[in-house]
């Protein structure tokens, strides 16, 4: 079982940053795993954010791209999301994800609120 835990969402002005992080449990190899961060707004469905594979080989869904970051730190079992320049149309509940095999797992969440 691994368990992924978000952190970082808040309320933030249009124009503003945060940083989400996703700490996974250490039960697993972390390193050797791809990640990705995803979201789901009120009334759409979860779309891919950013994703990052062991090789630190990133993708990005348009809307995000020049904005967002990124990045893994495996000494921690840790993935981050830097979001920069947020805009009200980046509201929503973002989750992390880790690919164990043929199995996903979720995190619960973290709510990022972007004011205009």
């Amino acid at each position: 079982q691994v368990q992924l835990l978000e952190s970082g969402g808040g309320l933030v002005q249009a124009g503003g940053s945060l940083r989400l992080s996703c700490v996974a449990s250490r039960t697993i190899l972390f390193d050797i795993y791809p990640m990705g961060w995803y979201r789901q707004a009120p009334g759409k469905q979860r779309e891919m954010v950013a994703t990052i594979t062991s090789r630190v080989t990133t993708n990005y869904v348009d809307s995000v791209k020049g904005r967002f970051t990124i990045s893994r730190d495996n000494t921690k079992n840790t993935m981050y999301l830097e979001m920069k320049n947020l805009e009200p149309e980046d509201t929503a509940r973002y989750y992390c994800n880790i690919v164990v095999g043929s199995r996903g797992y979720w995190g619960q969440g973290t709510q990022v609120t972007v004011s205009s």
